[in-house]
């Protein structure tokens, strides 16, 4: 009998059993990502063990885990380096039984993917400025891509590192696009000597911009729209003139988890309601892609907006995205400024 009791004791202090956790790869606002991860236990008793990376950044862990794979679903920040994922073989398909409840983008990423991939937000590529570190440098607030490569503009634009971000990489391949590949690279060329730095991730310049540490930022919109509702009411945005290039945010399971079952609910509670308004509930204001309730007014609308016609069979491919990067540190990165 005591040796029962004590058994009974030690189950109830032991670790949850692996069964009862799911590991996830993170990509969107830290704030989404953790208040997901909390809501979701709450909701479940499953436990969330949850990386912060960007899309870049965890795109080549991924690589790395193949064999051997650390993580169970990925979900959140720009689609390509999904699709790259994909092609690479390392996601598994899933076709959710709700398609129906997706907006027609969403429902794009899967019939793209081979079902690898599903569509989870969308938002589109702004220029963020502070308007009293504008006024500060006797700055016009920019409106047009081509306003962002005169002079006047040095050292005061920030971006992020096409490589880590895929927010940087949509800005760099949206502007091949939109100009051709000889006429965006002698474009990204000047835009370069008005670059301050590349950051690690796309999700610091509406911050940066919010704090006076840099004038203008070029980022997803929604960042900005973020720091503007948080109190720094100086934070503006704008879509190019132009026409910009916007992203379908990812999600994904991945091949050879060890927690296929929980990652399939975690999986379906983040693109049930409940979990695609948890978004705006943390300040992360991406257009969810669940069209069946409705979305927080804070969301910036995308009427008005000049989307360009983005290839993101292309451009998402991992050698078409390889080579992009590779002349881009060639080309522009290597460049003084």
């Amino acid at each position: 009998m005591k040796t029962r009791i004590a058994m009974i004791v030690a189950a109830m202090f032991a670790a949850p059993s692996f069964g009862q956790q799911v590991t996830a790869y993170c990509s969107t606002n830290q704030s989404w990502c953790e208040m997901a991860a909390t809501e979701f236990a709450k909701a479940t008793g499953i436990k969330v063990v949850q990386t912060h990376l960007g899309t870049g950044e965890a795109l080549a862990r991924l690589r790395a885990e193949a064999s051997n794979p650390k993580t169970d679903i990925w979900w959140g920040g720009t689609g390509d380096p999904y699709l790259a994922a994909s092609e690479q073989g390392l996601l598994e398909a899933y076709r959710p039984a709700y398609l129906k409840d997706l907006y027609d983008w969403s429902v794009r990423q899967y019939d793209m993917s081979g079902n690898t991939v599903g569509g989870f937000y969308t938002s589109f590529i702004g220029l963020g400025y502070n308007e009293d570190t504008l006024a500060r440098a006797k700055l016009p607030a920019p409106k047009c891509w081509a306003d962002l490569i005169d002079p006047k503009y040095k050292a005061q634009i920030e971006m992020a590192h096409p490589a880590s971000s895929g927010g940087a990489y949509t800005i760099v391949a949206g502007l091949i696009q939109q100009m051709g590949e000889d006429r965006a690279f002698d474009y990204m060329k000047k835009l370069h000597k008005n670059i301050t730095q590349y950051t690690k991730s796309s999700q610091a310049q509406a911050k940066n911009v919010a704090r006076g540490e840099v004038a203008i930022g070029i980022s997803f919109s929604f960042g900005f729209d973020e720091e503007r509702h948080a109190g720094f009411k100086s934070v503006q945005a704008v879509a190019p003139c132009e026409g910009t290039s916007y992203e379908v945010g990812g999600i994904a399971l991945i091949k050879g988890a060890r927690n296929a079952e929980n990652a399939r609910k975690y999986y379906d509670w983040l693109m049930s309601p409940v979990g695609q308004a948890i978004g705006a509930k943390a300040n992360s204001l991406q257009n969810p892609a669940n069209k069946t309730f409705k979305q927080d007014p804070k969301i910036p609308t995308l009427d008005g907006v000049k989307l360009m016609n983005y290839d993101f069979k292309k451009y998402g491919a991992s050698a078409e995205r390889k080579r992009i990067l590779e002349k881009w540190e060639k080309e522009v990165n290597s460049l003084p400024r």
